[in-house]
């Protein structure tokens, strides 16, 4: 009995903390999201959070357990908020959605908070967030709304929080093996340090080339699939009507207001367009998924980023010093990417932290051994 009680201490606890967490996190999103729209659903979503914790709140007080004055927000949420506040909602976007899709289960085994509805309304917050990322066709919210939405959230680089994380990551990792094999083959600092720039140049320019040719080619082919949709808007109007029109039925338009929504914007060809472009083909024709420039050079910085760690002490020093302080920058570096994707994954900090440290030193510690092996033979 004893037992039972302290693990429901916990459990009320930890759903109360997550609760507010999530209270906390939809309020910063509300305060920093410049459409009303957007901020009135966000504002309202915190609300609900709130009344899940209340809902533990009061469990916690009937059993006599002490109710924490303050919530302990997680790294997560002051991380996401942060970058929430910094460079807006839609960048962390993608990763709540995630992180509410993998939540969307965690209250099934709880026969209390199935009671009070809680798995529903939990999973009613994910099909939200998937509606307004673009993800989802079935949301409950009204469709001329939620055509506003994801015509501003569908094509706003996917999940750009996930692209920088692991862009930080290849340059590591990758930069950090070359460099060490090269150390294991040769202590000279400066042909480390030759080594380890031309690595940093050489990754950071294919990463940009690929990316570059990535979006071009995406930018190409949107325009192909655009040119397509404007030519069937004058040649067989009906049928872009009607295709319409059986959109915004699979929003939750009845059927006589989704023909009639329809027509009114097939009747102006310009604005038919933008909007069969953006619901028909999910895209935006003032952004066709970005600019190539752009994103080749973002991921030439993050690459650049994550690579000059392990090189950084060869500017000072060298000989094993190097090779150490090497490793530690490194190793810095990678727990911090570990920290960084789990706001991807969900994962504990430290787990995730570490994980990252241990793949990322034993890929330089194989690199290091096979250019030892190649130098002592060479030499």
């Amino acid at each position: 009995m004893a037992g039972q009680k302290k693990d429901n201490a916990k459990r009320y606890l930890a759903n109360w903390e997550d609760e507010r967490n999530g209270a906390a996190l939809y309020f910063k999103l509300s305060e920093v999201e410049k459409n009303p729209q957007l901020k009135e659903i966000y504002r309202r979503m915190g609300e609900a959070e709130e009344r899940h914790s209340a809902f533990w709140e009061a469990k916690m007080r009937r059993s006599g357990q002490a109710v924490p004055a303050k919530p302990r927000l997680t790294f997560r949420t002051r991380l996401l908020g942060w970058l929430a506040g910094r460079f807006g909602p839609q960048f962390v976007l993608p990763t709540i959605s995630t992180l509410e899709q993998m939540d969307t289960t965690s209250y099934d085994s709880q026969p209390d908070a199935a009671g009070a509805g809680l798995p529903a309304q939990e999973q009613s917050h994910a099909r939200l967030l998937a509606a307004i990322t673009g993800g989802s066709k079935s949301s409950g919210v009204e469709g001329s709304t939620l055509a506003q939405l994801e015509g501003r959230h569908r094509t706003t680089g996917g999940n750009a929080l996930r692209a920088a994380v692991l862009g930080a990551d290849d340059g590591l990792v990758s930069n950090l093996s070359l460099v060490m094999g090269v150390a294991g083959a040769d202590l000279a600092g400066k042909a480390v340090l030759i080594t380890g720039l031309a690595g940093l140049l050489a990754g950071a320019c294919s990463m940009a080339l690929g990316e570059w040719l990535s979006v071009q080619s995406a930018r190409e082919f949107y325009q192909r699939q655009i040119a397509v949709e404007k030519e069937e808007i004058l040649e067989v109007p009906d049928e872009e009507a009607e295709e319409l029109a059986l959109i915004y039925q699979a929003k939750g338009l009845p059927a006589d207001e989704a023909a009639s929504l329809a027509q009114r914007l097939i009747g102006d060809k310009a604005n038919a367009l933008d909007t069969l472009s953006r619901e028909e083909l999910g895209i935006d024709p003032r952004e066709l998924g970005g600019s190539p420039w752009a994103a080749g050079a973002t991921s030439f910085m993050l690459f650049a980023v994550g690579a000059i760690f392990p090189v950084f002490p060869y500017f000072f020093t060298s000989g094993w010093l190097a090779v150490g302080l090497s490793l530690l920058l490194s190793a810095f570096a990678l727990f911090g990417i570990g920290a960084g994707i789990t706001l991807l994954t969900g994962r504990g900090l430290l787990y995730s932290g570490v994980r990252q440290v241990i793949f990322g030193l034993l890929a330089a510690a194989i690199t290091f051994g096979i250019g030892r092996l190649i130098g002592v033979a060479v030499s």
